[in-house]
């Protein structure tokens, strides 16, 4: 077997939309991170937690402490294993932030879903996830 097919898997994860939204389980990272762009052949910092590469530049994403001068950013991942197929979980998600005046930049992963919302907020984006989780009827 190639390595592409030994790293190929199906798609799996839930796409019920009920039930990721039941199951959301935001869980939210203790420490903040920072967005920062960067030149193409610059050397991605070797705790990058996101390294996306555009026309632009790339983009690196990496812990970062409450005195740095980059805009701090709180990294909640949702513990619900969705499906990279699921349909209006992002579109309720959005909703319910946006009714709160609260920013988001998500990143859908292989298994999860991480959102990236300002640190001043982060409690503020956890009750009004909790409070969409607690409102879906599985």
């Amino acid at each position: 077997m190639n390595a592409t097919a030994a790293n190929a898997a199906p798609a799996t994860g839930e796409t019920d939309l009920a039930r990721l939204l039941a199951g959301l389980a935001p869980a939210l990272a203790s420490r903040p991170r920072a967005i920062r762009t960067q030149a193409h052949d610059a050397q991605a910092p070797a705790d990058a937690i996101l390294l996306f590469r555009e026309d632009e530049g790339a983009t690196v994403v990496v812990a970062a402490d409450e005195g740095d001068d980059a805009p701090l950013w709180a990294q909640i991942t949702l513990r619900i294993h969705s499906s990279l197929e699921a349909v209006g979980m992002m579109a309720a998600i959005s909703t319910a932030l946006a009714a709160a005046e609260i920013p988001c930049n998500v990143v859908s992963a292989y298994h999860h879903d991480h959102l990236f919302v300002p640190w001043a907020r982060r409690e503020a984006a956890m009750t009004a996830l909790r409070a969409l989780a607690a409102g879906s009827t599985a």
